[in-house]
């Protein structure tokens, strides 16, 4: 039985990214939901996240995202990062789950899209955040193909022309 939750707003991370839009089409989309956006200027840790053709003047390269060459997109530890932010103000609001829509194709280039990072984010956090707040993590795309997402989306009615994924 899956467990319901209240949606009570939106994080966004601005890193520094060359991406930016993401930020304006997620305020859209809180704006849409009826909740809180708020994004967290986090471009001090971003600036030494360097190397990534998501943060620097590096070409993003052409091709299916299973192809080596993408590895270049790669921000080292972005998605710990802002999960760890993320489950710091969920405590603080008393907020009992966090999610984050990292899918499943992605695991062959982002080592913090896969499975067993989400696992292992999980009890790091249960022990960070023991006697203080108990969090759950929600992923429902991690196991999930793109055209599962888009599917899934259409579900509900997605209006996907004011939507914008980062890759």
């Amino acid at each position: 039985m899956a467990t319901e939750h209240k949606l009570t707003g939106l994080l966004s991370f601005d890193y520094g990214q060359r991406h930016k839009k993401e930020l304006g089409f997620a305020f859209l989309c809180a704006t849409r939901l009826g909740v809180r956006h708020q994004i967290i200027d986090i471009r001090d840790v971003g600036r030494n996240l360097n190397g990534s053709a998501l943060t620097d003047s590096v070409d993003v390269p052409d091709g299916h995202y299973a192809e080596a060459s993408m590895k270049i997109t790669v921000v080292p530890n972005r998605n710990a990062i802002m999960l760890a932010i993320a489950f710091g103000v969920a405590a603080a609001q008393q907020a009992d789950a966090v999610a984050i829509a990292v899918r499943g194709g992605d695991h062959f280039i982002y080592p913090d899209c896969r499975p067993a990072f989400i696992d292992a984010f999980q009890a790091m956090q249960d022990h960070a955040l023991a006697d203080c707040a108990d969090i759950r993590l929600y992923t429902p795309y991690v196991n999930m193909s793109k055209a599962d997402v888009v599917k899934d989306g259409a579900r509900y009615d997605t209006p996907f022309e004011v939507t914008w994924s980062c890759y």
